[in-house]
């Protein structure tokens, strides 16, 4: 795969989905696509009639072989991409696609070492990935995913993690506003959170986190402050604080 990362290719959409009110799931047929290990990434180059072109990285949802390959895009308002991605991108519509890139923030089935996921918005997406891998792998390694977000409504793929068929425990935390049922306040992840909602540094635990980058920071400075060690945390970040 690493030799082919680096070509353009031409994915033409295959199928769309609203994930919520600003997210869509996009689903390209990639000619060529080599396959991609699950936390993997693309890049997308869009080109305007004057010529003018955007690239933009965006996680992928999916994993394996084939040349299917899903990303998931949350609106930014002032972005040059992602407003076109979610809003007006129509099936049988043609984007370059480059990849897969990123070697470090991967997982790969293991029987013993247990693992805890932890989300930050739109940060899930490559963290589905993984959830999805471990069940086609029918991997017997725990794995957990602890996701924080804003409100209930911004949740992306929330049915796939709540269903009766997830195979993945999900623990939510909300930032903003949450349901009523849910046990405590809204508010920014703290290290007793993570102690009590993540696995202990006992059970030694390969830990993926990703999302914006002050959560990303924050939430991997309390990890080690709890006694994880830092090469078991693996991060991915995006954008601003």
């Amino acid at each position: 795969m690493t030799g082919t990362a680096f070509a353009w290719r031409t994915g033409r959409l295959a199928r769309a989905r609203r994930l919520t009110a600003t997210a869509r799931s996009l689903t390209f047929e990639v000619p060529g696509w080599p396959g991609n290990d699950p936390g993997q990434h693309v890049d997308i180059r869009l080109t305007a009639p004057d010529g003018y072109q955007a690239v933009r990285s965006y996680s992928l949802a999916s994993s394996g072989p084939g040349e299917r390959i899903e990303l998931a895009v949350e609106l930014l308002p002032d972005g040059e991409v992602s407003p076109f991605l979610v809003d007006d991108l129509e099936i049988g519509d043609e984007a370059e696609l480059r990849g897969p890139l990123g070697r470090w923030f991967v997982w790969r089935p293991d029987p013993d070492r247990p693992v805890q996921l932890i989300a930050g918005g739109s940060g899930v997406v490559p963290l589905v990935a993984m959830i999805r891998a471990h069940e086609d792998a029918r991997s017997t390694a725990p794995m957990q995913l602890l996701y924080s977000l804003r409100t209930p409504d911004d949740a992306l793929y929330r049915d796939e993690l709540t269903g009766p068929s997830a195979s993945t425990v999900t623990t939510w935390h909300y930032t903003r506003a949450a349901p009523d049922d849910w046990p405590g306040r809204p508010g920014r992840i703290t290290a007793d959170d993570l102690r009590l909602k993540t696995l202990p540094p006992g059970r030694e635990p390969l830990i993926y986190v990703c999302g914006p980058t002050g959560f990303v920071e924050a939430v991997a400075r309390a990890l080690t402050g709890l006694g994880h060690g830092p090469d078991g945390i693996r991060t991915e970040r995006f954008g601003g604080i």
